[in-house]
């Protein structure tokens, strides 16, 4: 190609793909000027214009606006300052759009209401930021007083939970139900009492009183259970609940009817409060840790097995 060609406009177009009509825009607003003009006025460009068209284009496609295009046709910019900028604007541009498409999941997947698909948009739209803000105003709610247990405060902080970029729809679920739970008052105090007893390493005095062999077997008898699928509602957990009131009954020289089983499940229920539970849960969910059954808490199954089976002699 001779570099003393001239080009018309309509050559230009044929060569780049670009329209007349554009081509004539970019001309007028000085992105790419004439080199010259024909006897008859009609504009003509050289190969350093159709070279500028070109990358024009490429700039345009991968979403540049025109303004810094302009700089960077007038070696103002670099491409590769330019291209950096670009690609982190599109990074955050992703990442909403992956925030949005997981939102849209869980509405479609749960028949969320009008109120709750608003509720849940406007959650999962906080910043980074913004999110650490909410945890750390309920940290601040919860254990915030001058007589706060230190062990217990940077026990709740060493698990912040964390949205990631792009959630999955069980995240992000998890992230609106827990949002709406730390900012409960009486969870708070609920997380307070049991992060300060779990800090301490307290234990129960039922636990005490019972003897490590039987809270051993306990323990043990629930995992198995848990491991192999047994609803605390179901009719299968019955032998196990059986067998374990009979047990406590014996130490504790009590009948094991409905009443003693009632006084168990009191007895147990102070060492996990179902909420605070969930709270632990949903944690594990946003930030993407695997749910080891081991370390799932064994009295929540064992209280409503318990309470399940209150009427049973």
């Amino acid at each position: 190609m001779d570099v003393t060609t001239l080009y018309s406009i309509g050559e230009l177009s044929r060569r780049t793909g670009l329209s007349v009509r554009t081509i004539r825009f970019y001309s007028d607003s000085g992105v790419v000027a004439p080199t010259t003009r024909s006897p008859a006025g009609y504009r003509l460009y050289d190969l350093d214009a159709l070279l500028r068209l070109e990358l024009l284009r490429t700039l345009r496609e991968l979403g540049m606006d025109l303004a810094t295009i302009q700089r960077v046709l007038d070696r103002e910019l670099s491409v590769t300052e330019v291209a950096a900028a670009q690609a982190d604007a599109l990074d955050v541009q992703i990442r909403v759009l992956q925030l949005r498409r997981s939102v849209l999941r869980v509405v479609a997947s749960r028949g969320s209401s009008p109120e709750e698909t608003k509720l849940m948009h406007r959650l999962t739209q906080l910043t980074g930021e913004e999110r650490r803000r909410l945890i750390d105003d309920f940290l601040d709610g919860t254990f915030g007083t001058v007589d706060a247990d230190p062990a217990a405060v940077a026990m709740v902080r060493a698990a912040t939970p964390d949205l990631p970029d792009d959630p999955s729809s069980e995240q992000v679920a998890a992230w609106v139900e827990l949002a709406e739970l730390v900012g409960d008052e009486d969870f708070r105090a609920r997380m307070r009492r049991t992060a300060t007893r779990q800090a301490a390493g307290r234990t129960l005095d039922i636990e005490s009183e019972a003897g490590e062999e039987l809270m051993e077997f306990t323990r043990q008898k629930v995992a198995e259970a848990r491991e192999s699928g047994i609803d605390p509602l179901n009719d299968r957990a019955a032998p196990v609940i059986d067998d374990l009131v009979h047990r406590f009954a014996e130490v504790f020289a009590r009948t094991p009817d409905a009443e003693f089983r009632d006084w168990l499940a009191q007895q147990f229920e102070e060492a996990h409060d179902p909420r605070v539970d969930r709270y632990w849960r949903l944690v594990w969910i946003i930030n993407g840790w695997q749910v080891l059954p081991n370390l799932l808490p064994v009295y929540p199954w064992l209280v409503q097995a318990l309470r399940n089976d209150r009427d049973t002699p």
